[in-house]
């Protein structure tokens, strides 16, 4: 099907009268056939007391004296953006000062403001940039805030709602990259060119520093304030996955700097951190993808390249990311899945290495936080499946002590966690995770999965999961697939565009092994994925669905002949391909859901779930595939969200909703 003889392309015009006039019809028969239950009711009272919790962890970012937090109650669904101290902090009750009411604001300004986080100036924390965006799009308007007075500040930086990038270079001076016109945004829809702009001067006199290419993916420019070390950087994305990089000098001149395009860098004080995506031979010695290299900085912009590896892969262990510290790097690392922090400390005899005191067993845990400027200070966050999560606060070198604890949210008696091996139709060992009852009843089961963008999927604590399906006797599965980072870079690249197949080949893979175990039959077996685990679910769809009794595909990719032109679509090629070329679409369209969705096939019962405001993953994606499956006549449903963004729900009440629905969905069609 080209996009010529294509009759749903209609429903792409996203709030086009005719277009949301079928999107309420389709809301209306999804709300009328799943929320009429008592269970529909208890899902919904259950996962939202989840989501409202008072006891949850109000989680914290580190900005000079103050610890940060965004909060949701009943009472403020959009959010409460507010600061207390430590010693506050680890009260039960701290008291918090209060700097933002969303909800007061959109009620004054009769917007639906939904917010999307802050910047705050280093090293003084006065002022901060406001993003907030309506309804929960990935675009924003970004206002100046004074963090003293507590309110925007009149005459500051502002801009209107765009896909912009706003940075500050110090009090009076920022970077922005927006939408300057006709020319200024990539394909991609992210800015192309970055201006240096001076406070009290119009947006249309900021000076251009630095342009990409009409295909590029998005440019950017920063400024590092730390003391001694005042550096500036600006780059282009070339896709998803590569940039160039360059110093920005005094003088405005541009530095290349030489690492691989597929490669990540940071820069701390002295230190250039290089992560290597692929292979790289420098010199005599090649160092494998997944390394972790150390430089200093200044050496190596001036050609050196005495490079020490502070982590290398093996076939078990992948690093997932680092840390800084004032003194330290934290090395946060994954081994079949579970997690394994060190630290290296650099010093006159090259870097030591030692593990991190206090970092609980068989849970996985994550740094959440540090202030490299200042401490050694960092904030630690644990959890598993069915370990509520853990907040500790450390100084590196001493025992962490435990901030706060979340308590349970379901009744995990006699719950297990397991871990199993599916082997892929190509012999490649499949990691996934069951959490259930062990006894042989094969119980409705929900599996999900996402296997793209180098993202690793791994254990966590998940209320609303909890409350709605495991304590409700149904078994949960998370599978590791390859395209994501569980084990690397190299686990993610041997799956992109031509070698996409393998991702659907392992999650069809671990959907057999369930069965074959005897953990669940197909008829009781669901999958549950979203965005490019949407895509997923799609291919599951149309090419296996022999393989499950329900599916649920939320803000999904499904027309893949279209993609690049929907959107952030383009910035997506680097992963699926570029349909546009005959040899690309070859292996592509085999996959692609829309084209492969057929009137005389069999599939199991659907729900699609997307939201209107999503403006990086199109919605006519799931509206068109809707339209054409219920054309065919297959048992298919639809509810979009007219607010939420890619998440698909701008507040509490929105996702317990949402969640409701696809639990109610699952339970109606799998018990």
């Amino acid at each position: 099907m080209s996009e010529h003889d294509d009759p749903y392309l209609w429903l792409e015009e996203v709030t086009a009268d005719e277009a949301m006039a079928w999107v309420r019809e389709r809301n209306a028969e999804a709300v009328a056939e799943l929320t009429g239950s008592t269970r529909f009711a208890e899902l919904r009272d259950e996962i939202r007391a989840v989501f409202d919790a008072d006891d949850r962890i109000p989680y914290i970012r580190r900005r000079g004296e103050y610890l940060y937090n965004f909060w949701q109650t009943p009472a403020n669904p959009r959010g409460l953006w507010r600061r207390t101290t430590l010693e506050q902090y680890r009260l039960a009750e701290p008291d918090w000062q209060l700097l933002l009411d969303v909800d007061e604001l959109g009620k004054q300004e009769g917007e639906n403001w939904v917010w999307d986080g802050a910047a705050v100036l280093r090293p003084d924390y006065r002022l901060a940039l406001v993003n907030l965006s309506r309804g929960g799009a990935d675009a924003a308007v970004v206002r100046e805030f004074d963090l003293e007075t507590r309110e925007f500040v009149a005459g500051g930086f502002e801009l209107p709602e765009a896909k912009s990038s706003l940075r500050w270079i110090d009090a009076d001076r920022v970077y922005v990259g927006t939408d300057f016109g006709p020319g200024s945004m990539t394909s991609s829809g992210y800015p192309r060119i970055v201006k240096e702009w001076r406070r009290g001067t119009d947006l249309s006199e900021a000076v251009t520093v630095f342009e990409g290419k009409p295909e590029d993916v998005s440019v950017y420019a920063t400024h590092d304030p730390t003391p001694g070390f005042e550096r500036d950087f600006v780059g282009r994305s070339i896709d998803f996955y590569r940039s160039e990089r360059f110093l920005r000098t005094e003088s405005g001149d541009l530095v290349r700097i030489d690492v691989p395009d597929d490669a990540e860098m940071s820069v701390e004080r002295e230190w250039l951190l290089i992560t290597l995506r692929s292979a790289w031979t420098v010199g005599e010695t090649t160092y494998p993808a997944g390394c972790l290299l150390a430089c200093d900085f200044d050496a190596f912009i001036a050609g050196a390249r005495d490079l020490e590896v502070l982590f290398e892969p093996d076939e078990h262990t992948s690093l997932s990311y680092h840390s800084w510290t004032k003194n330290h790097v934290i090395l946060n690392a994954l081994h079949d899945v579970q997690t394994r922090i060190e630290v290296l400390t650099p010093g006159p005899d090259g870097w030591q290495r030692t593990e991190l005191a206090g970092v609980p067993a068989g849970a996985l845990s994550e740094i959440t936080d540090t202030d490299p400027d200042v401490s050694d200070e960092y904030f630690m966050n644990s959890s598993g499946y069915v370990e509520p999560a853990t907040l500790r606060r450390g100084v590196v070198g001493g025992e962490p002590e435990i901030l706060k604890q979340a308590p349970a949210r379901f009744d995990a008696a006699g719950i297990e966690v397991r871990q199993h091996f599916a082997t892929s139709a190509d012999g490649t060992k499949i990691p996934y995770f069951v959490v259930g009852k062990p006894d042989p009843h094969t119980r409705p089961t929900l599996l999900s999965g996402y296997g793209g963008f180098e993202v690793s999927l791994t254990p966590s604590y998940l209320g609303h999961v909890g409350r709605a399906w495991l304590a409700r006797g149904g078994t949960y599965v998370v599978a590791n697939l390859r395209g994501g980072g569980e084990y690397g870079p190299g686990w993610h690249s041997q799956a992109v565009k031509a070698n996409r197949h393998l991702v659907y080949e392992d999650f069809a893979a671990v959907a057999k092994d369930l069965i074959d175990r005897g953990i669940t039959t197909p008829q009781r077996l669901g999958i549950q994925g979203g965005s490019n685990g949407g895509l997923l679910m799609g291919v599951m769809l149309t090419r296996y669905p022999e393989l499950f009794g329900a599916i649920v595909c939320q803000v999904p990719l499904l027309d893949m002949r279209r993609y690049h032109e929907l959107l952030a679509g383009a910035s997506w090629m680097a992963e699926y391909g570029d349909p546009r070329k005959p040899g690309e679409w070859a292996f592509i369209e085999p996959f692609s859901p829309y084209q492969n969705v057929h009137k005389a096939a069999q599939y199991p019962p659907v729900l699609f779930a997307t939201s209107t405001r999503d403006d990086r993953v199109h919605p006519g994606h799931a509206r068109k595939m809707v339209a054409k499956m219920r054309e065919q006549g297959h048992d298919v449903r639809y509810y979009e969200n007219i607010e939420g963004g890619h998440g698909a729900a701008a507040d509490n009440e929105q996702a317990a909703f949402k969640w409701a629905l696809v639990f109610e969905f699952l339970w109606t069609k799998l018990s």
